[in-house]
C-alpha cells in the first residue's frame, strides 16, 4: 500500500533543506526545467567604456578583432587573456549598431543595449527581466563601478527601462550586498565561508542538508512514481546546495549558504578613488556572480565608469598601466590620433587599458567556471556579453562593434568560433540571446532581422 507523506511531513522537509537558502523550493524546480529544457539560466552584460583600438584613420587594421576562419582564429594581443576561455567564446566581426548618431559616445550608449535610435525603447537586459526573470526575488540586478560618478545619469547609463528612461546602478557593492543578502555589511576579509574544511558554519548546514536528505530518501518508498519524482527534484536541489556550501563556488569562497563579499579598503571615502576601482570592481564581479548562483536573479549588468570616462586608471597600482606621476584618463587615452603610433602617450596607455578590461572580462568567466552547476559550471550554463558603446574610441563609430559573447547558454549556443558579416546589425545579436534565454521575441529594436545567423545551436 502506497502511504502519502503529511502535509508537515513535506513542511519540515522543506524548511530543513531550505535553512541556508530561503527560495530552495521555488528554485530546484527551475532549475530542473532549466535542465530539461536547455537554454542559458542567466544573462551577465559587463560594459567598459570608450571603445577599443579599432581600425585607425590612416586605414591601419584593428589591434581589438580576431583574424582567421570561423573556427581557426587568431586572438589579438588585447583579447589574449580570453585565450583560456577561447572554445566558451563568440567572436564577432561587421556587427554595426547602424549610422544614427554615429560617432558619439552617448548616442553609442542609447543604442548598445537598446538597438533602438536614440535609445527610444526598453534594453535587452531590462526586456529578459520582465519576461524569463519574472520569477526571480530580484528582476534585474544593476551593478556600477564609478558608474555614477560627478553625477552621471541619463545617457551616462546603458540600462533602460523605457524609452529615453534610464536607471542608475548601484555603485556601493556593500549596499548592493545588504539589499541582495540582507545580511548586514559584508564580514570582514578573512579566509571564506568554504575555504576551510573544519568551518563549523559548514559543518552546521552541511549536517542539516546531510539529514534532510536521508529523511527524503526514506520517505521515497512510501511514495508512488509520480511523488517520488517530485521529491527527487527537491533532493537534487540539495545536493547542488550540499556541493556549494563545500566551497565549490567562487568569489572568495563565498556560497549561498555563506554570502560573503570581500570588500577590503571599500568605503565612503574609497568608493569614487580611482585608486581603489579595481577593488570595488573585482568586489561587484564578485557579487554579480553569488547572486546570480544563488538564484536570487537571472539578468545582471555591470557598468565600469561610463562613456567619455575621466577615470585615471594610471592610478591603478600593480598593473602596467600604473604611472604615479601622471594622470591618464580613459576617455583621454582613447583620442589617441589618427594612426597607432607607439610613439604617442596615449596610444600605448590606450592599448594597456583596453587589455586590463579584457582581463577584468576574463576574471569574471573563471568566476563563473569555479562555480559547479548542473553537469558542468554555471559559465557553461551562462550568457555573458563584453560590450562598450563605439568601435574605437578615436573615431567614434558604430561600425565593427567589439562585442564578445562568452558561455556555453546551457547549450543554446555554439561557442568557439568567429563569426563575421559584411554588415549586420547588433539587433539581431540581442534577439538571439533573448531566444538563448527563452524568450522566443519575434524581433527586437529597430532594424532586427531575426536572431543572427550561425550563433545558436
Amino acid at each position: 500500500m502506497i502511504t502519502r507523506p503529511s502535509r508537515r511531513d513535506l513542511l519540515r522537509l522543506g524548511a530543513a533543506g531550505a535553512l541556508a537558502l530561503p527560495w530552495l523550493l521555488r528554485r530546484d524546480r527551475r532549475a530542473r526545467a532549466d535542465a530539461l529544457t536547455g537554454g542559458a539560466r542567466r544573462l551577465i552584460v559587463f560594459y567598459f567604456p570608450d571603445g577599443v583600438v579599432g581600425a585607425s584613420q590612416n586605414g591601419e587594421p584593428s589591434e581589438w578583432h580576431p583574424t582567421g576562419g570561423e573556427t581557426g582564429f587568431t586572438l589579438p594581443w588585447m583579447l589574449e587573456p580570453l585565450a583560456p576561455f577561447r572554445d566558451q567564446c563568440v567572436f564577432f566581426r561587421g556587427l554595426s549598431m547602424g549610422s544614427t548618431d554615429a560617432g558619439s559616445h552617448p548616442g553609442g550608449a542609447k543604442k548598445l543595449l537598446t538597438a533602438t535610435d536614440g535609445g527610444y525603447g526598453r534594453s535587452i537586459d531590462q526586456h529578459l527581466a520582465a519576461t524569463v526573470g519574472a520569477d526571480r526575488p530580484f528582476r534585474h540586478l544593476y551593478l556600477g563601478a564609478m558608474a555614477n560618478h560627478n553625477g552621471a545619469s541619463g545617457d551616462k547609463h546603458i540600462s533602460y527601462v523605457g524609452p529615453g528612461q534610464t536607471v542608475p546602478p548601484e555603485d556601493d557593492p556593500r549596499a548592493a550586498f545588504q539589499r541582495l543578502f540582507g545580511a548586514g555589511t559584508p564580514p570582514p576579509p578573512g579566509p571564506g565561508p568554504g575555504t576551510d574544511g573544519d568551518d563549523p558554519r559548514v559543518a552546521r548546514r552541511r549536517s542539516v542538508l546531510d539529514t534532510s536528505r536521508q529523511e527524503l530518501l526514506a520517505l521515497r518508498g512510501r511514495l508512488d512514481t509520480r511523488d517520488q519524482q517530485r521529491l527527487d527534484l527537491h533532493a537534487e536541489a540539495i545536493r547542488e546546495l550540499e556541493a556549494r556550501l563545500g566551497g565549490g563556488g567562487g568569489g572568495g569562497g563565498a556560497s549561498c549558504g555563506e554570502p560573503y563579499l570581500d570588500t577590503t579598503g571599500i568605503d565612503g571615502s574609497t568608493l569614487y578613488d580611482p585608486g581603489h576601482f579595481p577593488d570595488v570592481l573585482r568586489a561587484q564581479i564578485d557579487l554579480a556572480v553569488q547572486a546570480t548562483a544563488c538564484e536570487l536573479t537571472r539578468v545582471a549588468v555591470i557598468q565600469a565608469s561610463s562613456h567619455t570616462s575621466e577615470l585615471i586608471m594610471s592610478r591603478f597600482a600593480d598593473t602596467p598601466m600604473y604611472d604615479p606621476g601622471f594622470d591618464m584618463r580613459s576617455h583621454q587615452a582613447s583620442h589617441y590620433g589618427p594612426a597607432h603610433d607607439e610613439a604617442r602617450r596615449e596610444f600605448l596607455a590606450y592599448r594597456l587599458q583596453r587589455r586590463w578590461w579584457v582581463e577584468q572580462f576574463a576574471y569574471l568567466l573563471d568566476q563563473l567556471r569555479q562555480w559547479p552547476e548542473g553537469d558542468g559550471t554555471m559559465l557553461d550554463h551562462s550568457l555573458v556579453l563584453l560590450c562598450t558603446e563605439v568601435c574605437d574610441g578615436n573615431t567614434h563609430l558604430h561600425d565593427d562593434m567589439p562585442l564578445v559573447l562568452a558561455g556555453g547558454g546551457g547549450g543554446a549556443i555554439r561557442p568557439g568560433r568567429l563569426l563575421s558579416f559584411s554588415y549586420r546589425r547588433h539587433a539581431d545579436l540581442l534577439l538571439a540571446i533573448a531566444h538563448a534565454m527563452g524568450d522566443p521575441l519575434g524581433s527586437f529594436g529597430d532594424a532586427s532581422g531575426g536572431p543572427l545567423p550561425g550563433l545558436l545551436a
